[in-house]
């Protein structure tokens, strides 16, 4: 998506969210949940893992994406694979893999649906075609959903479980899908009633944050010019809101997405500093450090070691021993006995 745009625009495109834009989207959620209860709703997932790397004409987001194709294709590339969305069907997007997105009109018209997460907060925007090939956002709706983690828990399940080889892999995929979109329909039902728990401008640096983290020249200054207010306003008013200084909390997401990063791929930390929003290594270490109080690799020779420590963990503790294995326990006397 064209970020500088969306930016500029967010406050027009909420306001032209209309009572038919709802409309449309409840009516799109409804046949989502419909068509997977019949079995019939064509859901693509990519086959590529996350890797949290910055690639050229390519981005990523540290938090899932879901995509309801309405008219038109949407082309996904990937490092090393691609996907094709076709009217109907609907793309899981995981967090962290690289792609760039492509359009085209074979019957003259682009439409999509995209679903986002972010802190306590759901996304949904339309999107068109803003010039030849390129998407971008239509108008845009944010929801509270205070339930965010379990929802993008169930979205991690449903690829593992898409990407595994069981024999009860579709009915699996099937009954995840139906609740994902039964319980999204229900967040977005009655989830804009609370939203306004946050001040308008304080959500909106959020969600910049978010869709600029590794940007190194995301900042304050940067955000203000977006919002078309001072940078000594937007701080004090961000600091009063939420009790944290707006410089910490940009640097703070960045160690969360560096953290995600350390421990789910193989990265160097350099790369990782620069994928976080970071220039400079050494300056990445630093702030890893204020945060967690560890250097980016003691950092992940701690993940490691825990993961170490829990694969050596008996299976089962009996009074007596210690279970080891499927069939056989260390340290048993006689016969087993529970």
């Amino acid at each position: 998506m064209n970020d500088s745009k969306a930016g500029r625009n967010l406050l027009k495109f909420r306001r032209n969210f209309s009572d038919n834009h709802k409309a449309e989207m409840h009516g799109l959620l409804e046949e989502c949940v419909q068509r997977s209860m019949k079995g019939i709703l064509r859901t693509k997932f990519v086959t590529e893992s996350s890797s949290f790397e910055k690639l050229p004409q390519m981005h990523y987001h540290f938090n899932p994406e879901v995509f309801v194709q309405q008219e038109g294709i949407t082309e996904f590339q990937f490092p090393k694979d691609q996907l094709v969305l076709k009217p109907g069907e609907v793309c899981i997007l995981p967090a962290g893999v690289p792609h760039k997105e492509r359009i085209s009109k074979p019957d003259g018209q682009f439409r999509n649906m995209v679903v986002g997460f972010y802190h306590d907060t759901i996304s949904v925007h339309f999107a068109n075609e803003v010039s030849p090939g390129k998407p971008d956002i239509e108008v845009i709706e944010f929801f509270y959903a205070p339930d965010i983690e379990q929802i993008k828990s169930l979205m991690n399940l449903l690829v593992q479980v898409a990407r595994s080889e069981s024999l009860a892999r579709e009915a699996a995929t099937r009954g995840l899908v139906m609740a994902f979109f039964s319980l999204l329909q229900n967040l977005v039902a009655h989830g804009s009633e609370n939203f306004n728990t946050e001040a308008g401008k304080v959500f909106q640096t959020k969600w910049f944050v978010r869709e600029q983290i590794s940007n190194p020249k995301l900042s304050v200054k940067s955000l203000a010019e977006r919002l078309q207010c001072s940078a000594d306003y937007l701080s004090h008013l961000f600091h009063c809101t939420t009790g944290e200084k707006l410089v910490s909390y940009i640097q703070r997401k960045r160690i969360e997405g560096a953290k995600l990063a350390l421990e789910a791929t193989p990265l160097y930390v350099s790369e990782i500093a620069w994928s976080s929003g970071f220039s400079d290594p050494a300056y990445f270490a630093r702030v890893f450090r204020k945060f967690t109080g560890e250097t980016p690799q003691s950092y992940r020779e701690m993940l490691e070691k825990k993961r170490h420590m829990t694969d050596s963990r008996p299976k089962t503790v009996y009074h007596d021993r210690d279970d080891f294995s499927m069939g056989k326990p260390h340290g048993a006397k006689n016969s087993l006995t529970c």
